[in-house]
């Protein structure tokens, strides 16, 4: 049993279980209906997705990545949505999403196409630290 980081909109894994969209908007253009279907999500949660000023900040990132000024900015990033994940509600979640991953197969995931400016290498690294087994 385990917890696989993804991005929404890939192909499902055998076996990955019930696919949770960590994103604070639903995609573009897709039915409601269509979500699971076409593979972006069964549960949407964006109570784990970045504030909207945080995703914005992200976001600017993505232009020249490997600029020091886009690495400062996604250090900054990275910090203050750790912050934001250290408060109660999400913390709760990042607990109780680490316990599940014990007994059940599921998936949390991102539109992002690279997962190293995503902040889904984020909630890797935070659900890794609370023992969560992911694959």
């Amino acid at each position: 049993m385990a917890i696989r980081v993804i991005r929404l909109g890939s192909p499902r894994a055998a076996n990955e279980g019930v696919r949770i969209g960590t994103v604070r908007r639903p995609p573009r253009g897709v039915p409601k209906a269509r979500f699971a279907a076409d593979n972006w999500y069964d549960v949407w949660y964006p109570n784990l997705s970045p504030t909207p000023d945080l995703m914005k900040l992200a976001l600017s990132t993505h232009a020249d990545p490997n600029s020091a000024q886009s690495k400062k900015t996604w250090d900054g990033f990275t910090r203050l949505f750790r912050k934001e994940m250290a408060e109660p509600d999400a913390a709760r979640t990042l607990d109780m999403l680490a316990a599940l991953s014990r007994g059940a197969n599921f998936s949390v995931g991102c539109y992002c196409e690279d997962e190293a400016r995503c902040h889904r290498a984020i909630l890797r690294a935070l659900l890794l630290e609370r023992g969560a087994d992911i694959t």
